[in-house]
């Protein structure tokens, strides 16, 4: 009683998706920051991309926070007297988190510029 070996896998010449659509879980901050990298930069691989989406979701997290600590004031009231907001440390943290996530996708690099004195090609004089 031997099966047949079928393979439930099947060829795929061309994926139906390039990957890089907006992921529908990211809201405004993390949609305009997914969009302005995705144009800007080529991130074909899925692992750039994860990297790329949880960069969204923390500046989307980032300005939640903001949005909540704007409305409330950056310090309260407590029974001990005024505190600084508790959603401060959680918007710093996600906001840092962001600029770890895109350094890691090599995208705080700045274009190398020529080292040395600005105009210090031959026969130039500094000025007096």
């Amino acid at each position: 009683m031997a099966k047949s070996q079928e393979s439930s896998l099947t060829f795929v010449s061309q994926p139906a998706s390039t990957g890089t659509e907006l992921p529908t879980t990211l809201r405004e901050a993390g949609a305009k920051l997914w969009r302005s990298v995705i144009t800007e930069y080529a991130i074909k691989d899925s692992g750039g991309l994860a990297i790329l989406e949880q960069a969204c979701a923390s500046a989307d997290r980032a300005a939640e926070c903001a949005a909540i600590i704007a409305e409330q004031g950056a310090v309260i009231q407590t029974k001990h007297g005024l505190k600084d907001h508790p959603l401060l440390r959680h918007e710093s943290a996600a906001r840092g988190l962001v600029g770890r996530l895109l350094a890691r996708l090599n995208l705080d690099m700045e274009p190398i510029k020529s080292v040395g004195r600005p105009g210090g090609g031959v026969g130039w004089v500094p000025p007096r």
